[in-house]
């Protein structure tokens, strides 16, 4: 594959729809490079990525289909390390992924998600009023810092039972995880101290336990003399469950907000009953995924999709917001924020059998945090240009470092 046809991810995403755009004009299967010359298969077509991602050919364990971590090519400072090494249903296959679903998949059925929503709706109207309070001493509050990450931050907290000291530091591990352009340095001391903080945390529910879901999966890992989850698992899944738990929930409301402070005429449909909360989650999620490209799959045998054909081994990039905005399935005006487009089917959350399983968890947070915001300050409005909002760096987290707003 020649260098004209080949895209070089920018790893600090400064412009994610543009690039996005570009993978696009490439094609719909793309060769592209990521940090250290680590090659790929960008996939940003929405009909091929949906086939890829119901594949049986289609591996998410570098372990045993992934040869340049076979080999050892792979180094632990690579920016990306973490999100390939972790042991966790995220890089499972086949039984194996199964197997860690299903003792996933008890914390988040429809009941309990559902059970969730008074102590959501309480923790939305105490960060309403610390909001209302930073405004008046301010003028000026970041709803991203104040707002957007701190609800999904407190539900996933209190769902897993971390102790409140430890949640801060986790938060600020997930953070480094997610900068896809972090140095050597960084990636290394972040891995260390990711282990360190969960050991603990495991240390002191095996002492303490309650009624959460890191006492439940330890539980799991105990029953049967170890052999349903291994301690790397537990651990690796506890760490997805806290990155993926608030990460992607807090760049849809960000995004959410942004879209309807940026287009009053959207706003005032929901606001006039043309369109719904709902409406605008989901128009959030396809214009705007949260997560904007997921590393990494494999092919387990050679692929055909479209023209191209991924060879065994080689691995594919999940391109989902180049796929959300393809002009081939939601039209020329694919780039707008339009909350009353017929078509707003998505794949933000991935499909499949690896589709979130904390997806109507996320939904549940912004459909209750989005209508409680804008009902409790009407007024509100950006505090800067928004071409001077600066984008988080990284090309796997899709949202704002910062969103500054004034609330009247």
């Amino acid at each position: 594959m020649d260098d004209q046809s080949r895209l070089v991810i920018d790893p600090k995403g400064h412009d994610i729809h543009g690039e996005a755009a570009r993978l696009r004009e490439k094609g719909p299967v793309v060769r592209v490079e990521l940090p250290d010359g680590v090659e790929a298969w960008a996939v940003s077509s929405p009909d091929l990525l949906r086939q890829l991602l119901t594949d049986p050919r289609v591996s998410k364990d570098p372990r045993r289909h992934w040869p340049a971590w076979i080999n050892g090519d792979i180094s632990p400072q690579w920016p990306l390390f973490t999100w390939v090494a972790v042991q966790n249903m995220f890089t499972a296959y086949g039984v194996e992924h199964k197997r860690l679903r299903t003792l996933v998949a008890k914390a988040f059925t429809a009941r309990r998600t559902a059970a969730l929503r008074p102590r959501i709706e309480e923790i939305t109207v105490d960060l309403l009023n610390q909001v209302a309070e930073a405004g008046q001493r301010a003028g000026v509050v970041d709803l991203r810092e104040e707002f957007a990450r701190p609800l999904p931050v407190q539900v996933i907290s209190e769902l897993l039972g971390l102790p409140d000291d430890k949640r801060e530091e986790l938060r600020s591990i997930v953070d480094s995880v997610f900068h896809t352009s972090a140095d050597p340095e960084e990636v290394t001391a972040t891995y260390a101290r990711l282990y360190a903080v969960l050991g603990e945390l495991v240390a002191i529910k095996r002492t303490s336990p309650g009624d959460d879901m890191t006492s439940g999966l330890i539980a799991a890992h105990e029953d049967e003399g170890g052999t349903r989850l291994s301690e790397q698992e537990l651990l690796d899944t506890l760490l997805l469950m806290i990155s993926a738990g608030h990460e992607t929930t807090v760049n849809l409301i960000d995004n959410a907000i942004h879209a309807l402070l940026t287009h009053p005429e959207q706003r005032a449909h929901v606001v006039e009953g043309r369109a719904s909360w709902d409406d605008v989650i989901e128009e959030t999620l396809r214009r705007d995924a949260p997560v904007a490209s997921l590393p990494l799959r494999y092919a387990v045998e050679d692929i055909t999709l479209d023209d191209t054909v991924i060879r065994k081994g080689e691995a594919i990039l999940a391109a989902y917001a180049a796929a959300g905005r393809h002009p081939e399935r939601y039209g020329a005006d694919a780039d707008r924020f339009d909350v009353t487009r017929a078509d707003k089917e998505h794949l933000a959350f991935g499909y499949g059998v690896h589709h979130c399983l904390g997806a109507p968890l996320g939904r549940l947070e912004a459909r209750i945090a989005l209508p409680a915001l804008f009902e409790r300050f009407p007024g509100l409005t950006l505090a800067v240009p928004p071409q001077e909002l600066q984008p988080v760096e990284s090309f796997i987290s899709n949202g704002h470092r910062a969103l500054p707003v004034r609330l009247y």
